[in-house]
């Protein structure tokens, strides 16, 4: 057997009882055959003591001035307590074990504090602690400069830290442990009916990740799909394997017999936007449209569902950003129109390009639910509509009965 690695979250390590079932899943592996490398991230959610957020708002108790480098320093924390706490628990059972940082692991990063970028990943040390047949328990979330100096990959870090070791090591497989049982085809507390799938490709699970979906992070998927390296995404409390995440070939090898062939693979959101609209007066549209989107880019706001006219351009922006936004524009003579507390819904599937009939079906499960569409846009395997955030809940259900993807 090859290398294969594990991403424990931390809800995965937040308990006694949790931690039980990571040591589980680990013994299960090992007694396949395989070499395993595991990364951790921080134990827990905001509130509890070594959770990430938990770090953050002791920095901010604390006089809030923490310098970006230093605050990831600070973060660095709660990943090392996660990877010595684990090692502790598999030495307990005879298994041996070692930690390394992230940066004892090879990640080089650029020196964006808090948001780094991996530049590379040399995993000779790991390679070499394998061949001593140890489990090697990495750090999530972090890496180091060429300085030396300790950095951290922003939220979903963690994520990328294992396909961006499953790529360096050649793994077999990355597995990512959650709470829950794979990938569903949309959000369980919205839709009741939601099913596990079986498999996705990289591509729809790249864009449910961007659009709202919060299983694994868009960044993780990609260098997986780069790589080429197939990532399962799975219950640390289940025997159940999830969901796979590799090319639309792969799955021949799943379903004796075929591909179910599907057009919509599920339905994501992200909510609490703001829709904001300018016109261009005097046909000056080219001009306009430049400002505008100078504008946000100078003011450090991130626009997302653009639609750009010769007399128009309409976009949105977090709620949050909205009053910034708007600032920003009538600063310019502009006079933009705005629409608060929006809701981006996503239905997201490989075999929607070239298929007549879809935006149809979707017009018709949110007519007849007298749900208003304020804005579409669509790409090879995404259709997006803007609602109202009070009809978000209803949309997600509309379009999931559409397609029938409780079945």
């Amino acid at each position: 057997m090859g290398i294969l690695v594990q991403k424990f979250g931390g809800t995965s390590l937040s308990t006694p009882q949790a931690r039980e079932h990571v040591i589980r899943n680990v013994k299960r592996e090992l007694a396949s055959g395989y070499s395993l490398v595991i990364v951790v991230s921080a134990m827990g959610r905001r509130g509890e003591p070594y959770a990430t957020d938990t770090l953050l708002d002791w920095a901010v108790q604390n006089g809030d001035s923490l310098p970006d480098r230093e605050k990831d320093l600070l973060m660095c924390c709660g990943e090392i307590i996660s990877a010595t706490t684990l090692c502790g628990l598999l030495e307990n059972e005879g298994i041996a074990s070692t930690v390394l940082t992230g940066a004892q692991a090879g990640f080089m990063t650029d020196n964006n504090y808090g948001n780094a970028r991996i530049l590379d990943v040399r995993p000779e040390r790991i390679l070499r602690e394998l061949r001593e047949d140890k489990v090697v328990i990495v750090t999530g979330f972090q890496g180091q400069t060429e300085a030396g100096d300790l950095t951290t990959l922003g939220r979903g870090g963690s994520d990328t830290s294992a396909t961006a070791l499953g790529a360096a090591l050649h793994a077999d497989m990355v597995d990512i442990y959650t709470d829950v049982n794979g990938i569903l085809t949309a959000d369980p507390r919205i839709v009741e009916d939601a099913k596990p799938l079986t498999y996705v490709s990289y591509t729809e699970i790249c864009n449910m990740a961007h659009q709202g979906a919060k299983v694994i992070h868009p960044r993780a998927v990609e260098i997986a799909m780069q790589a080429q390296i197939p990532v399962r995404v799975r219950s640390t409390f289940s025997e159940n394997e999830g969901t796979l995440v590799t090319n639309p070939e792969g799955f021949n090898d799943i379903q004796a017999g075929g591909i179910v062939d599907r057009f919509v693979t599920g339905i994501a959101y992200v909510s609490n936007v703001t829709q904001i609209s300018v016109e261009c007066p005097d046909g000056n549209g080219t001009g306009v449209q430049l400002q505008i989107f100078k504008s946000m880019a100078d003011n450090g706001i991130s626009v997302d569902f653009i639609n750009v006219t010769p007399t128009e351009a309409i976009y949105t922006v977090f709620d949050d950003k909205s009053e910034k936004a708007i600032s920003a524009l009538q600063q310019l003579g502009l006079r933009p129109k705005s629409l608060s507390g929006c809701a981006k819904v996503s239905v997201i599937g490989g075999g929607i390009n070239g298929v007549p009939g879809i935006m149809a079906r979707i017009v018709e499960a949110l007519s007849t639910q007298n749900i208003q569409i304020l804005q579409s846009a669509d790409s090879n395997t995404t259709i997006w509509v803007l609602v109202k955030k009070e009809d978000m809940v209803q949309s997600l259900r509309s379009l999931h009965a559409m397609f029938e993807l409780h079945r």
